[in-house]
């Protein structure tokens, strides 16, 4: 990849000296129409990371001749546009490959961005080296492939309640777990009136508007995988709906916790199309090596810090 040298240090071309450079371009510094300075050797030094990660996924389009870009989130409404910078000049023609580390978030959204990422490719891959949760997991299910690493996990379709402080979306609870407190403290202050205080205390930051959109979200679950099995693009209707029967029960209904883990094989098991990574493979040597620098930066899961990266683009969530 291009600008791996901006140290200012001498080199050879082709057997001749090459006078030290003062600065560092990278593919993408000068747009159509503009001028754009290149990178000067402190501010190449600052960002090196970011174009190490950027090469390391440069290589990895090279041995599999997919573009290649990385989401770690929460998924919330404000990823759309940031999602959309790394998908905006993406060659429909080839695939696609999304490597996705989620605890979750909000349904509706990881559905408009599977539909956005199926627009832009022949066939889209997503890729789960770590884990895709609840509403990542709606995401996966509209990919063509669901690769997954050894310690890959899927969860739940179990939405959450997102709130925000100060402009941060913070995750509240599972709707499931919201109904399920006030299910049981209905039954106990029934049975036992002189309770109320002590239920009213536990469930003092849930309110009633709150329970009804937590009721309305599990509702909504079935026909979201629904959805989001049909955004593949390729399964017949009567395909999606013998794949979203089959997922109802272990995806929905039976899990108890957020938490609950869905390996590769529990996946495949249920009829989606996972394919486990081939551990001695150069592209997941290459995909391994990326993943680390995002683990060592504090990206996922240490405190879920937010980043969205192409081989041109890069932004903090």
């Amino acid at each position: 990849m291009a600008g791996t040298g901006g140290d200012g240090a001498e080199g050879t071309r082709d057997g001749h000296p090459v006078a030290p450079r003062q600065a560092e371009e990278l593919p993408g510094d000068r747009g159509p129409g503009l001028s754009v300075p290149v990178r000067t050797p402190l501010f190449y030094a600052e960002h090196s990371d970011r174009y190490e990660r950027q090469a390391l996924i440069s290589r990895y389009q090279e041995l599999t001749g997919a573009n290649l870009i990385v989401v770690i989130d929460q998924i919330t409404p404000t990823n759309m546009t940031i999602l959309e910078e790394l998908l905006f000049d993406c060659d429909p023609a080839l695939d696609l490959h999304v490597l996705l580390a989620s605890p979750g978030g909000d349904g509706e959204t990881a559905l408009r961005m599977v539909r956005s990422m199926q627009a832009r490719c022949r066939e889209l891959t997503v890729i789960v080296p770590d884990q895709a949760k609840s509403a990542a997991t709606v995401l996966c299910l509209g990919a063509h492939h669901i690769l997954m690493g050894p310690g890959g996990d899927l969860g739940p379709i179990d939405p959450q309640m997102i709130r925000y402080e100060n402009g941060h979306a913070v995750m509240a609870a599972s709707a499931k777990e919201i109904v399920a407190a006030v299910d049981e403290a209905e039954k106990r202050v029934t049975k036992n009136p002189d309770s109320f205080p002590l239920f009213a205390s536990l469930l003092s930051e849930v309110n009633m508007l709150m329970v009804e959109q937590a009721r309305s979200a599990l509702d909504r679950s079935a026909a979201l995988m629904a959805e989001a099995l049909k955004a593949q693009g390729q399964r017949s209707d009567a395909e999606v709906k013998t794949l979203a029967a089959g997922l109802t029960a272990p995806l929905i209904k039976a899990p108890t916790m957020h938490s609950a883990v869905i390996s590769a094989d529990d996946a495949a098991r249920l009829g989606l199309p996972v394919v486990k990574a081939d551990t001695a493979s150069p592209e997941w040597k290459t995909l391994w090596s990326l993943w680390t620098r995002y683990f060592a930066m504090g990206c996922w899961p240490a405190n879920l810090r937010a980043i969205y990266e192409g081989a041109r683009a890069s932004h903090p969530g």
